[in-house]
C-alpha cells in the first residue's frame, strides 16, 4: 500500500467518530452505515493481518444492523470493534510470538536481545490492558452517553490516551535502553 493512501486510511479512521457525530443530525443512519463499510474495506484489504478481514465481517454486522433498523448505535459500536480487533490481535501475537510490538521492533532492530524481547512483551500485555479498558469505555459511551459525549471520546479522549501510552511507552525504553547500555 502507498504511504499516501496509508495516510489517506489513517485519516479517515481518526475522524470517523467525528464524521459520525456531524452527520447524524443531517443523514439516517443507514445512510452512515456505509461510511462505515468502506472503512471496514479499505482497512480489510490495506493489511495482510487476517484479523482486519473478521472485523470486516463485524463492521458488516453493525452496517446491516444500522441499514435494517436505521440506528445510530451500530455506527457507535465501531470503535469499540475496533478496539476489540487490536486486542485480539495484540493477544494473539501474546500467545503465538513474536508479539506485535517485538515484530515492530525488529524493524528498526532486526537482533534484539533476549532483553529486549522480554521487554517487548511487557510492552504488548500493556497495550492489551489498554485495549480493554478503551474498548470498554468506547461500549459504555456506545450504550449511555450523548452523541456529543460519545464523539468527544471516542474522537478526541481516546486518541489523547492512545498517544500519551505511546509517548510514555518511549520515554520509558529510552531509559531502558540507557540502562542496558550501560
Amino acid at each position: 500500500m502507498s504511504r499516501a493512501r496509508a495516510l489517506a486510511l489513517l485519516a479517515l479512521s481518526l475522524a470517523y467518530p467525528l464524521a459520525v457525530y456531524f452527520m447524524l443530525g443531517r443523514f439516517e443512519p443507514r445512510w452512515l452505515a456505509v461510511l462505515l463499510c468502506v472503512l471496514a474495506l479499505l482497512r480489510a484489504f490495506a493489511t495482510r493481518e487476517r484479523i482486519w478481514l473478521f472485523a470486516a465481517v463485524g463492521t458488516a454486522a453493525l452496517a446491516v444492523w444500522a441499514t435494517a433498523f436505521n440506528a445510530a448505535l451500530p455506527l457507535k459500536l465501531y470503535p469499540a470493534l475496533v478496539n476489540a480487533a487490536m486486542l485480539l490481535l495484540f493477544g494473539l501475537s501474546l500467545r503465538f510470538p513474536p508479539t506485535v510490538v517485538e515484530r515492530l521492533a525488529r524493524l528498526q532492530d532486526p537482533d534484539l536481545p533476549p532483553g529486549a524481547v522480554a521487554y517487548t512483551r511487557r510492552v504488548t500485555q500493556m497495550w492489551c490492558g489498554f485495549f480493554i479498558l478503551n474498548g470498554g469505555i468506547a461500549v459504555i459511551t456506545a450504550l449511555w452517553a450523548t452523541e456529543r459525549v460519545w464523539a468527544l471520546y471516542n474522537g478526541l479522549i481516546a486518541y489523547v490516551m492512545m498517544g500519551t501510552l505511546f509517548a510514555g511507552e518511549w520515554l520509558v525504553r529510552q531509559r531502558v535502553k540507557a540502562r542496558s547500555d550501560d
